[in-house]
């Protein structure tokens, strides 16, 4: 009877565990940016894309990407923020991280990546949203021209935002194409409680 007991509660434990986990899994908060064209809530991968996800989430938490613009839109393609300040002005970022793009996550509409430059493991703050699946920036191998763009979340609610912000006139800004004519502010970004 004490051993019957003893297997009910071991069972009774683990399941409870199970049940933690996964209330630990679905709590994590998604992000919120407030932008001058409207309200954009993002679901992060944390399980598949950790450091990536955990980097964006500091600097949503840090209050860095507060104040700065979409600063590159290239409809059919992406729209691209969270480096640069009105007028161009480049933020400083904390280091790079290791690029996540071998994740098997794929560049979809709605879905983010860390953007980078030439070297694989270069992404800091900026980030783009895909307007339309992207194969040709998904991981492919190793070789740094193949190794892809890190895919770390997915926009739940404000895609029309999204489309709205790849709609605005562009311009050439200095060295920089593509640049909305009107500043697209992201006035606040925040984890929603």
């Amino acid at each position: 009877m004490k051993l019957l007991l003893l297997a009910a509660l071991f069972c009774l434990t683990l399941s409870m565990t199970g049940k933690s986990v996964a209330a630990q899994e679905h709590s994590r908060a998604n992000v919120v940016f407030e932008t001058t064209l409207g309200e954009l809530e993002i679901e992060l991968f944390d399980d598949k894309a950790p450091l990536s996800a955990a980097n964006f989430r500091q600097y949503v938490r840090d209050g860095f990407y507060d104040g700065l613009i979409f600063h590159r839109v290239i409809p059919g393609f992406v729209i691209q923020g969270g480096g640069m300040a009105p007028g161009m002005e480049q933020r400083p970022t904390r280091g790079p991280i290791k690029n996540e793009a071998d994740n098997g996550l794929d560049n979809l509409r709605g879905t983010l990546s860390m953007a980078r430059t030439g070297v694989v493991d270069s992404a800091t703050s900026q980030f783009f949203i895909n307007l339309t699946d992207n194969k040709a920036l998904d991981h492919r191998g190793k070789s740094p021209n193949m190794y892809g763009y890190a895919v770390f979340g997915r926009v739940v609610r404000g895609m029309e935002v999204v489309d709205a912000i790849a709609a605005q006139p562009t311009t050439s800004k200095g060295f920089f194409q593509d640049v909305p004519a009107k500043d697209i502010v992201i006035q606040k970004a925040y984890e929603k409680e």
